[in-house]
């Protein structure tokens, strides 16, 4: 074993004296090369890359650059880099170029470190990290937009042929706690190289812009890029501090609700369709949830299915009502939002009560109608205890009319006038105690 090891070593230290290590060293099937220098590692002083440099190219985007070392050896090896961008959580990279796009929020400012490494061993050596910083953008404190948020929705329309589907955004926002009142908020937005600026907006009571509508924009319906949106500000009382913020598409997208829903009973056979939403997806992209209720008994049914139908069957004959959501299949892009359900839509027939509930009825009633009246004849007698009828007036009749004649200057006709009076008795009748 040994000697078929050195053997190996001195053919490595022969390919190595007459070429290159790429030339050499990895054209057969073995790396000799690492093999020799896991038994004999050669000392390589790397050192760290000069013109480390961070430059905003557009909206939360920015540009890292950075150039080899000139007095860095490269004869035999081959260069990589190591970049670590200083987010909340580290992002790390390895290159074989020198530079990288970067998209982050900037306004809290930004800051990079990079170092050189070999490329060709894992691990490997590195030099010493050099850094670059980008500050916050000035501003007072408590003064930037907080709370923004951003909806995007895909409609039909554009251009039938290039773009069929066109994709609107809203966003919204509040003035920040320490914001004057004259100041004036703008937003923009930013989807891969175009920035567009926003020109609807909705104001609060002190009539600054809190909200933003895009009817249309450049944002790809199936795109898979962030979206970049900023919200800059302006005030004669002070400078206000910018706010931006990166969005990823299947996290803020409002999916559109199947259309179509259309539902059939035969029997106990229920059968469901509907069509895609309207969405730049094709149909195998979809994943639909279904629910069924149903009037007797509280049911409720809750499916799920890839297809753009459902059959079941269902326990009983009765009314149900059903409603359909989606929501983008990952396979086609990361799972993101239900829609909103479809709209309600019955079927079925409400199930024919047996002869034998229909008999309570009027069994019930006229139960209910014997009771009503064994109350009205106990509560008639003792109303006729409680309240005797009034006695009439003891006089007769004809002595309430009472003809009066008597004569006019310069005429001998008679006339009679009536009067109308009631006979009052002299002692009222009083009622009898009663026991109840």
């Amino acid at each position: 074993m040994a000697p078929a090891l050195l053997i190996l070593l001195g053919a490595a230290a022969i390919l190595q004296a007459d070429g290159t290590p790429d030339d050499g060293c990895h054209s057969g099937p073995l790396n000799l090369c690492d093999l020799f220098f896991f038994f004999f590692p050669r000392s390589v002083s790397l050192l760290p890359p000069v013109n480390f440099t961070i430059k905003v190219t557009g909206l939360a985007q920015v540009l890292l650059s950075w150039k080899p070392n000139p007095e860095q050896e490269r004869k035999g090896v081959q260069l990589g880099y190591h970049l670590r961008v200083h987010t909340p959580q580290d992002d790390d990279f390895e290159l074989k170029h020198t530079g990288r796009r970067y998209e982050a929020a900037l306004h809290r400012g930004f800051s990079a470190s990079v170092r050189t490494i070999l490329w060709e061993r894992r691990p490997s050596p590195a030099s010493r990290w050099v850094s670059a910083e980008l500050r916050a953008p000035p501003g007072s404190p408590g003064t930037s937009a907080v709370n923004l948020t951003c909806v995007t929705n895909t409609a039909a329309g554009g251009h039938p042929e290039s773009r069929p589907y066109r994709v609107s955004l809203r966003c919204a926002w509040r003035a920040g706690e320490e914001a004057p009142s004259d100041t004036q908020y703008f937003l923009y937005y930013r989807y891969g190289s175009r920035t567009e600026a926003c020109r609807e907006y909705g104001q609060d009571a002190l009539r600054r812009n809190v909200a933003c509508w895009f009817p249309a924009t450049s944002i790809d319906g199936k795109g898979q890029d962030a979206l970049a949106v900023g919200v800059r500000g302006s005030s004669l009382r002070a400078a206000i501090r910018p706010y931006d913020r990166l969005f990823a598409l299947h996290e803020i997208d409002q999916v559109n609700p199947p259309g179509n829903v259309t539902a059939e009973m035969e029997g106990t056979r229920l059968s469901v369709r509907w069509e895609k939403p309207v969405s730049a997806f094709p149909g195998h992209c979809w994943d639909y949830e279904v629910k069924i209720y149903g009037r007797r008994r509280g049911y409720v049914q809750i499916e799920n299915t890839t297809a753009n139908k459902f059959n079941t069957t269902v326990s009983d004959v009765s009314r149900y009502c059903v409603v359909v959501r989606a929501a983008v299949s990952s396979t086609c892009r990361r799972q993101g939002l239900w829609s909103a359900w479809s709209q309600p839509v019955g079927t079925g027939q409400d199930e024919q009560k047996p002869w034998t509930e229909w008999l309570l009825i009027p069994l019930t009633a006229s139960l209910c109608a014997a009771f009503v009246c064994s109350l009205s004849r106990r509560t008639g007698h003792m109303c006729t205890k409680l309240f005797p009828p009034v006695p009439g007036p003891k006089s007769d009749i004809g002595d309430l009319v009472a003809t009066v004649n008597y004569e006019k200057g310069g005429s001998g006709e008679t006339e009679s006038e009536v009067l109308s009076y009631v006979a009052v008795d002299e002692e009222p009748e009083v009622l009898e105690d009663l026991v109840f």
